[in-house]
């Protein structure tokens, strides 16, 4: 049911990154079944009461897997029994011939595709919130969180998958690709940025904005827990990953 802001309910949202659904490293690890991370991060979703789930890149290692798990994963985020948002990551750009479109993603109703089934920006009008990002549309450089869009509703979320560098080493940095400063976070003048890209899971930026990676949940074994509450606050906590074994 949609939450009713005059009772101070609160929204809660499940980040997470770079599951790299494959059928290779991820499978190897799962008795051959590489939709195993995504499986246990909508079960952890499910079981915290999340009203949406931010995958913010790289959900797929490569453009290469086999249709078969393709298909399962589609199978796996059509059942997960909440709204689901997707930022395509430098492993699995937006592109004519990306698991998304070979999937037919577009028609799984509860999933929502930034640079596929959407443009820039997925509204949740029950919840007065906002979701945006800039898709990667093919393996160039790009800015993940240029051209923030100014607030629409009362909460404003962004996503962006790429490298967070630091004021000290933005004029050398340690990746030459898809980088994110402090300014550019602040930019976005965002109650939460939902970041992809890193392993590991870690609060950037300078605290003007609340900007976090999630960490893979293959190697953290986390997912980031974001209460928007009925007051203002945002909270963020890391909650452990939860699976069928």
């Amino acid at each position: 049911m949609p939450r009713d802001w005059t009772t101070g309910a609160e929204i809660v949202l499940i980040h997470s990154s770079d599951l790299h659904v494959d059928d290779d490293r991820i499978a190897a690890q799962h008795d051959g079944d590489g939709t195993a991370g995504l499986r246990a991060v909508l079960l952890t979703a499910r079981e915290l009461g999340a009203d949406i789930v931010l995958l913010a890149g790289d959900t797929f290692d490569n453009h290469m897997v086999t249709a078969a798990t393709i298909d399962r994963a589609g199978e796996v985020l059509a059942d997960a029994g909440l709204p689901v948002v997707i930022l395509p990551g430098n492993h699995d750009p937006v592109s004519a011939d990306s698991v998304y479109v070979r999937g037919g993603f577009a028609a799984i109703p509860n999933l929502r595709i930034l640079g596929m089934t959407h443009d820039r920006a997925v509204t949740f009008p029950e919840h007065e919130l906002e979701i945006w990002g800039n898709a990667h549309r093919d393996y160039h450089d790009m800015v993940p969180l240029r051209d923030p869009p100014p607030r629409a509703m009362r909460w404003h979320v962004a996503m962006g998958h790429g490298h967070y560098e630091p004021p000290e080493t933005w004029h050398n940095p340690l990746r030459p690709s898809w980088l994110i400063s402090d300014a550019m976070i602040a930019a976005t003048a965002a109650d939460y940025v939902a970041l992809g890209h890193w392993d590991r899971a870690a609060q950037v930026g300078d605290g003007a904005v609340p900007a976090y990676y999630s960490g893979s949940p293959e190697y953290v074994h986390t997912i980031n827990l974001v209460r928007l509450r009925a007051a203002g606050e945002v909270v963020v906590t890391r909650e452990g990953l939860l699976t069928n074994s």
